[in-house]
C-alpha cells in the first residue's frame, strides 16, 4: 500500500501499515557538492546509525548520519564495481565487489583489514560472463560474489553469486570452512544466490533470486525449507523482532536477454515484510511509477537502523535505466522513517 497524506510536502508518501507504517524520504542524503552517484548498490548502517551509502560513483562509500549530513566518504580506487555491502556486530565493513571477484574487509574510516578471494581472478565454474546461465558447474569462491552476512560468532557467509551457485562459510580470520550450492532449482540449489542473512537462531537465509524464492539453511549448509511469495529477491535482512524485510527486483528491471517476465502484469520492484513463519506482514511498491516516493525501479539492497528505519538501494541504470526504461531522476536511494 502506497498512500499519500494531504500535507505530502512536509510529511512524505506513507507506506505499509501499522505496526510496519513508514514515511519516505527520497532526499534523505544530503551530498557535498561534486558528490555524485549514478547509482546505489547496497547500503548498511553500523552500530552509531551511520549509514554508509556503497555506490558507483567516483566516491564509492560515502558515509552519512541518521539525518542525511555528510560525514565522510572512502574507497576512491579500490573496487572495480560496487555490489554489497555489510557492517558487522564490531563494525567491521564488508564490501563486495562482484567484478573484481573479492570481498573486503575494512575499518569504518576505510583502512583494508582482510581481503577474501584474488582480485581479478575468477574461480573455475565454466561461466564465461556475469550470466548465470552459462555456469556449468558450482566452483570454489569466488565469481562475481553477491553479498555477505556475519554470524554472532563472527563467522563471514558469502553468497557467490552470479559466475557460481555457492554459499561459502569462513573462519573470522578468512580460513574457508565449507561450501554448498550447485546450479539448478531443487533444494539447495542456486539461480544467482544474490543476498544472504542470518537470523537470531543461526539460520542462513539466502535469496535466490533468479528461482524467485528464499532458502533457509542451518549454518552448516542443511537445507531447512523455502518461501516463495517472492519476485526475484536481491537482499534480505532481519529486524530484532526476527522479521525479515526483503527487497525484491520483480519483473520490470534487470531482465536476462532472452527472459520475460511470468505474466503481462507481474510485479516490479517492491520490498515485502514477513514474520519468522512466513507471514507476510507487509508490502509496497510494485513499480506502476518507479520513479514516485515509495516505489520503486530495481530495489537491489535494504538494511535496517536500531530505531526501525529503513534504507532502500536501487540499481537504476545498470537494471535499465542506461536504456530508458525508466525516467534518469529516478531515485536510487530512499529512507523510510519507521511511524
Amino acid at each position: 500500500m502506497i498512500e499519500t497524506p494531504a500535507n505530502s510536502a512536509t510529511q512524505g508518501t506513507r507506506v505499509g501499515h501499522a505496526p510496519f507504517l513508514f514515511e519516505t524520504q527520497t532526499d534523505w542524503a544530503r551530498r557535498p557538492a561534486g558528490f555524485t552517484w549514478q547509482e546505489v548498490a547496497a547500503v548498511a548502517t553500523d552500530s552509531r546509525d551511520r549509514v554508509f551509502v556503497f555506490n558507483r560513483g567516483p566516491h564509492p562509500v560515502m558515509v552519512f548520519d541518521s539525518g542525511g549530513v555528510f560525514l565522510f566518504s572512502w574507497g576512491e580506487g579500490a573496487f572495480a564495481r560496487a555490489h554489497g555491502i555489510t557492517i558487522g556486530p564490531d563494525d567491521t565493513v564488508y564490501c563486495t565487489d562482484d567484478l573484481d571477484h573479492t570481498i573486503k574487509a575494512f575499518t569504518p574510516d576505510g583502512r583494508l583489514l582482510m581481503t577474501l578471494g584474488t582480485s581479478g581472478q575468477p574461480a573455475d565454474t565454466g561461466a564465461t560472463s556475469i550470466d548465470f546461465r552459462t555456469i556449468c558447474h558450482e566452483g570454489p569462491p569466488f565469481y562475481f560474489p553477491t553479498n555477505v552476512a556475519i554470524s554472532p560468532e563472527g563467522e563471514i557467509f558469502v553468497s557467490d553469486g552470479y559466475g557460481n551457485a555457492r554459499v561459502h562459510k569462513f573462519a573470522p580470520n578468512g580460513r574457508l570452512l565449507t561450501s554448498w550450492g550447485a546450479p539448478g532449482d531443487g533444494p539447495g540449489q542456486f539461480r544467482v544466490p544474490h543476498g544472504i542473512a542470518i537470523d537470531r537462531h543461526g539460520t542462513v537465509c539466502v535469496a535466490d533470486r533468479e528461482n524467485s524464492r528464499i532458502q533457509f539453511f542451518s549454518p552448516a549448509g542443511k537445507f531447512l525449507f523455502e518461501w516463495t511469495d517472492i519476485a526475484r529477491p536481491c537482499q534480505v535482512v532481519f529486524d530484532a523482532a526476527g522479521n525479515l524485510f526483503v527487497a525484491e527486483l520483480g519483473y520490470r528491471a534487470g531482465m536476462w536477454p532472452g527472459t520475460s517476465a511470468p505474466s503481462p502484469d507481474a510485479t516490479g520492484g517492491r520490498i515485502s515484510v514477513f514474520d519468522p513463519h512466513g507471514q507476510r506482514l507487509a508490502r509496497w511498491g510494485g513499480g506502476e511509477n518507479p520513479t514516485a516516493p515509495g516505489d520503486f525501479f530495481a530495489p537491489h539492497d535494504i538494511c535496517i537502523d536500531s530505531h526501525g528505519d529503513i534504507y532502500v538501494a536501487e540499481v537504476v541504470m545498470s537494471a535499465g535505466g542506461n536504456r530508458g526504461l525508466v525516467a534518469p531522476d529516478c531515485h536510487a536511494l530512499q529512507k523510510f522513517v519507521h511511524l
